[in-house]
């Protein structure tokens, strides 16, 4: 964006505080008075007279209203978001006459920058697109965005919304943030080897181990990952630490609220170390990116994926339907569930001019009409459970079963910390790729970058 397309996007907040004036056309009843001429038969003659009347007419005016306002600024700029978030305000507006949407949509990466501003102008917009995580937790923690729990109760969203995502929208008890689409990850898995070999989906860290055992004494790369980006690491971090230490612990130490240098964060390490002194992963995985380390599994070489549903974007036609996926397996029962799925949603700004119009605007995006539409027209995968799952394949009915029982929804290890520290701990997981046994090192040095990280916010 440029310095002075930025400042048009905020000059435009100065008309937050005006209401609107607009004229609408009506059709109206109204009582006209008029005067006609009758003829009328007087002693055998025929007289004519005049006459005034009053008759009831109906005659289009046009009314001056007076219009609410709300303010949506919105990250949805590629072709087809685009559409369909502006067809979404149109519906609005048309369900609500009296209410006027104030719509700016900006490009992806230029809302991520001026989301500051936004937030910190004197008439910040009132409803605004974001990321689930530690992406909304930064400006809850600044106060910058509103309590919404009233909306959630109204709504009836803590009985429609699955835990998880009630969990993740959640903050000492109250809500903050409303989910409305996301996607899963999981272990992804040749089901033509697995049945070549007898084997099933594990659910335990011990069948885990298992089946990576059987895969290699029969030649199979058991795990194919690409670590040439560090976020594939990542994803095995923010699993093993959530099925050992639980979600909550999780998430405490994606806020710097628990040290790296905790015994239980080493355990995670020792589980992971099991993997790699085994031999279970891909062979010189920094080699690969995760894209390029897909192609053994697709080969038939590799049996297993750690990775996102857009996963199934890059295999071919020809092997889709020979590729299933399993919840990463349970290490301890008494944990709860935690899984990685990536949300976007929305949030009422703290200081919103217009907060009771933009609670009406919130809820309708949090609906079960708007969720359908998206699912429609855009394939999102919905928050809200009282979508019908009908218009869903089966792969996204597995997906959305796998979400539907987990106890919370975290993101992803650098949406779910700050950036700093998300890079501090990529780098540390390689290294640790590198040289396992360099474990009580990294994460004395992953606690001194915490440490110096969240004493600065």
């Amino acid at each position: 964006m440029t310095r002075k397309s930025f400042w048009i996007t905020l000059g435009l907040l100065t008309v937050l505080t005006m209401s609107l004036t607009a004229c609408k056309p009506e059709t109206v009843t109204v009582v006209e008075t008029v005067i006609e001429t009758v003829v009328v038969e007087k002693e055998g003659e025929s007289i004519v007279e005049t006459v005034v009347v009053e008759k009831e007419v109906e005659v289009e005016t046009e009314v001056l209203v007076e219009k609410q306002i709300v303010i949506y600024n919105s990250m949805h700029g590629d072709p087809d978001p685009r559409a369909a978030d502006e067809e979404i305000v149109k519906n609005f507006m048309e369900a609500n006459p009296d209410i006027e949407v104030i719509h700016s949509i900006v490009a992806h990466e230029d809302f991520k920058t001026a989301i500051r501003a936004y937030l910190t102008a004197s008439t910040p917009p009132d409803v605004l697109t974001w990321f689930a995580g530690n992406r909304a937790r930064f400006f809850i923690d600044n106060d910058q965005i509103m309590d919404i729990s009233d909306v959630w109760e109204s709504e009836g969203w803590n009985e429609s919304y699955p835990k998880g995502f009630q969990a993740l929208s959640t903050v000492d008890g109250k809500q903050y943030f409303l989910p409305t689409s996301w996607y899963w990850w999981a272990v992804y898995y040749r089901v033509s080897i697995f049945e070549e070999l007898g084997l099933e989906p594990p659910t335990t860290w011990e069948e885990f181990l298992a089946v990576n055992e059987t895969l290699k004494e029969n030649d199979y790369i058991p795990i194919a990952i690409g670590t040439k980006y560090r976020w594939t690491a990542a994803a095995w971090f923010d699993y093993l630490n959530m099925r050992i230490n639980g979600p909550e612990f999780h998430i405490n130490l994606m806020l710097g609220e628990e040290s790296y240098d905790d015994a239980r964060v080493a355990k995670v390490f020792e589980y992971w170390r099991v993997l790699l002194d085994n031999g279970y992963f891909l062979e010189d995985a920094a080699a690969y990116s995760w894209s390029e380390a897909l192609e053994p599994m697709i080969a038939g070489e590799a049996a297993m994926y750690l990775m996102g549903d857009f996963i199934r974007d890059s295999l071919p036609d020809e092997i889709e339907a020979d590729i299933d996926f399993f919840r990463f397996p349970i290490i301890d029962p008494s944990m709860p569930i935690g899984e990685d799925a990536p949300t976007d949603g929305y949030f009422l700004a703290a200081n919103a001019t217009n907060p009771d119009t933009a609670k009406l605007l919130l809820a309708y995006l949090g609906s079960v009409e708007v969720q359908t539409y998206n699912a429609e027209e855009l394939g999102r995968l919905p928050t809200n459970s009282g979508v019908d799952r009908s218009l869903f394949t089966e792969t996204q009915q597995k997906g959305m079963e796998l979400i539907d029982g987990a106890d919370f929804v975290a993101q992803f290890y650098d949406r779910d910390t700050t950036p700093e520290m998300a890079d501090e701990g990529m780098n540390a997981f390689i290294a640790f790729w590198d040289d396992p046994d360099s474990i009580d090192t990294l994460l004395a040095d992953l606690e001194a970058a915490r440490q110096e990280i969240f004493a600065e916010e």
